[in-house]
């Protein structure tokens, strides 16, 4: 999500040549002794999996010697897998050979494999984001075979035990389970307790509490801002309305119908806070990407901040921050039309032309176990877990945790309600482009809100026609 901004757009127009190339199913690989390809039924590991050490045996016994090619992301989770792999390959005899690329180029590299029908990977790295696009030209399998298979998945792996958002929200496809999550992020407030305790304030709970502390802390002691958050003019505007337009009811698009809703009045209600807000932060915010709101934060210049959840570690780091030991943390606030919060991540998933998909589904069992979940956090890996989330070490070590945890809760209520945080349309990049420019140009005053949201309504209208 942190570089997803800056480039989305040349993703987005390079996703659209390669699928004009035609996708076919393409599925035509088979697994080592799996006799049923892509159920996850045939070819049941014939042996002890109750415990990490015999199931290692039983694949070593029937995949050992597989050789599991990977494309995958650079990434902080990527390189905590990395550290586990010498581990998973003495356990099971499973080769892995690893290759990792920028996010920008990934989707790009495996959708070519895919329409060139080239098999050349087993296990793919794929953003949440391109879940329904991988589901739909079936460029992955389904996974619900194998998590509903207790030979294949055993208890010990406790697909449970993901946070319900990851779950429900960055990994299904047509209600059919596509990757499991192994990354991802949310995003919350952080605020800097020290001011909040001299003034006897409050985190605020609500949007209007939110703005009202943004006013109170605005100018309140020499070189001090209410607020820091994303804002330059594009999709970094745009990502931050986001961060509070759902909490007012409103949204770019009418996920159901396709309408452009620009004008709905809870989305003008939106922007038109968002807008107030921001006359709270630093003068400079119109050229902030996340970088520069986190760093306004870090160096004291403001008393709140709202962005992502994978930043809190800068936050609380003693080498990066002047604020790390005077920072508390609270959920997105709630909003007339009730909690939300951003919600984006990673799955792994198996290649529909995998020749070894048995291997692979060992290999993500492994990697994604409950039972390895703290050594891989310990690596550097991003928690998806509930139990990694209430680990009293890891807490201490990161106290906001529990309230990341509350704050992917709130994401989930707008799973619940069928809303994908970024709108799914193949124009996504355009839209987020326009909403932004807009966003910026009633920010700088050049346009009213009303004047703002109307033309961008019309400029989305004609892109999404």
């Amino acid at each position: 999500m942190l570089k997803r901004w800056t480039q989305i757009v040349a993703v987005v127009l390079l996703v659209a040549m390669i699928s004009a190339c035609g996708a076919g199913n393409g599925g035509n690989g088979t697994s080592k002794g799996n006799g049923n390809e892509g159920s996850g039924n045939g070819g049941a590991p014939s042996g002890a999996t109750d415990t990490l050490e015999a199931w290692g045996e039983t694949i070593k016994s029937q995949y050992g010697g597989d050789t599991l090619n990977l494309a995958f992301a650079s990434h902080p989770s990527t390189e905590s897998f990395q550290k586990l792999t010498s581990d998973f390959e003495k356990l099971t005899g499973i080769k892995v050979k690893w290759e990792v690329m920028e996010e920008t180029y990934l989707k790009n590299k495996q959708l070519l494999d895919y329409t060139g029908k080239t098999g050349s990977y087993d296990v793919l790295m794929v953003d949440g984001f391109w879940m329904s696009e991988y589901g739909a030209k079936k460029v992955i399998e389904p996974l619900d075979a194998y998590l509903s298979n207790e030979n294949k998945t055993p208890a010990w792996f406790d697909y449970e035990d993901i946070v319900p958002a990851y779950r429900n929200g960055i990994s299904k496809y047509d209600g059919s389970v596509y990757g499991i999550p192994t990354a991802g992020e949310t995003r919350f407030i952080a605020y800097r307790k020290d001011l909040f305790d001299k003034y006897g304030k409050q985190p605020p709970a609500t949007m209007d509490e939110f703005l009202e502390l943004a006013q109170f802390f605005n100018s309140k002691e020499d070189g001090l801002y209410g607020v820091s958050m994303r804002a330059q003019r594009g999709v970094h505007a745009a990502s931050g309305l986001m961060t509070v337009m759902y909490n007012f009811g409103g949204g770019f698009l009418n996920q159901q119908t396709g309408d452009v809703t620009m004008t709905d009045p809870k989305t003008v209600e939106a922007l038109q806070f968002y807008v107030d807000l921001l006359k709270n932060a630093p003068k400079d915010v119109v050229s902030y990407t996340h970088e520069e709101a986190l760093s306004a934060f870090m160096t004291g210049r403001t008393a709140m901040w709202l962005d992502a959840t994978a930043l809190a570690k800068r936050i609380l780091d003693p080498a990066s921050s002047q604020v790390y030991d005077k920072v508390g943390f609270a959920p997105t606030p709630e909003g007339p039309e009730g909690k939300a919060s951003a919600l984006a991540g990673w799955n792994m998933s198996i290649s529909s032309q995998s020749k070894n998909k048995d291997a692979a589904w060992a290999f993500i069992v492994y990697m994604n176990s409950k039972q390895n979940a703290k050594a891989y956090v310990d690596g550097g890996g991003v928690p998806v877990r509930t139990s990694i989330y209430e680990n009293e070490e890891l807490v201490a070590a990161d106290p906001s945790y529990p309230v990341q945890l509350a704050a992917l809760s709130d994401a989930n209520v707008l799973v619940e309600k069928g809303i994908s945080w970024i709108p799914p349309h193949e124009k996504l990049g355009q839209i987020l482009d326009r909403v932004g420019y807009y966003v910026s140009a009633a920010m700088f005053g050049e346009m009213t809100v009303q004047d703002a949201a109307a033309k961008a309504q019309t400029e989305l209208e004609d892109i999404t026609q």
